[in-house]
């Protein structure tokens, strides 16, 4: 059984990685005032966060439109896929998950010929693509439809991002700060620690002083959250941050520690010098 799976670019998937995979990435698209680019094809991590640190106005970010999951979907079809899987961003976060579901029930029946599940993952970036990839590994391996969306629903339910900003004003002008807002008195002053609820809204955790001060209570909230399947972080544009949270997470975790790169759509609202940490809570976790 050939089942295919179907993801957008909020999940920061290298173009390589997801074609090794067999993921289907669809684009969302970045606006830097009138110039319009697809996320991870037009516009890498690199260039994007260059041309943040030039542009003078917010770039803007806009969801798929169906008609572009639709030619994908189609065209899945058309090459043999016995089952469609569309893991998407959190839809407190984006209307994409619902362009997704739009795109195929809008699709004449004669042309919906196979099962199709359409979630949301209410994670975002490598909060994301850490089950992904495991979904894609088994679906290649033949798992069933229904045994790849238990899996993916338990692990992502199992799923927590730390987000440590280097400033709200990012998220504030991006208009993604939800409850979020209750930080902004503090704003120049403070590293605030976001995190995602359990509907994948963002919520304000707390707000250290300093970036130090930040890694280390990430830390400490690591440690109550053991024992973990896995711990990744996602850097921005600095590596040498990325290098920062990992020295001190090795202090409180001995095991792997992967390292991925957040992307145009997600650095849009989060801004330069921010660092998330995806914790995958194991199933022994009381």
């Amino acid at each position: 059984m050939s089942i295919r799976i179907v993801t957008d670019s909020t999940a920061d998937i290298t173009s390589e990685t997801a074609e090794a995979l067999g993921i289907s990435v669809i684009p969302l698209s970045v606006f830097f005032e009138d110039e319009a680019y697809r996320d991870n094809i037009d516009l890498d991590s690199t260039t994007f966060y260059q041309k943040l640190a030039a542009s003078k106005e917010l770039p803007r970010t806009s969801q798929p439109s169906p008609a572009l999951f639709q030619e994908t979907y189609l065209r899945l079809i058309e090459q043999g896929a016995d089952a469609i899987l569309s893991i998407h961003v959190s839809g407190q976060l984006s209307g994409t998950y619902q362009a997704a579901r739009t795109a195929w029930d809008s699709l004449p029946e004669e042309q919906k010929t196979i099962p199709f599940v359409a979630m949301d993952s209410k994670n975002v970036s490598a909060a994301l693509f850490v089950t992904l990839k495991n979904v894609a590994a088994l679906a290649n391996e033949g798992a069933s439809l229904e045994e790849l969306v238990a899996y993916a629903e338990d692990r992502f339910a199992r799923t927590h991002i730390l987000v440590v900003l280097d400033t709200l004003e990012y998220v504030r002008r991006g208009g993604r700060i939800g409850s979020a807002k209750t930080l902004l008195g503090n704003m120049l002053s403070v590293k605030p620690i976001l995190t995602l609820n359990k509907e994948g809204a963002v919520i304000p955790l707390e707000q250290p002083r300093t970036r130090s001060k930040a890694f280390a209570r990430v830390a400490q909230i690591v440690t109550e959250h053991e024992p973990l399947e896995e711990l990744a972080i996602a850097e921005s544009n600095s590596e040498e941050i990325g290098t920062q949270m990992v020295d001190v997470l090795k202090t409180v975790y001995s095991g792997e520690i992967e390292r991925y790169k957040l992307g145009a759509a997600i650095g849009t609202h989060t801004g330069p010098g921010t660092i998330g940490v995806i914790m995958v809570q194991s199933k022994d976790k009381n």
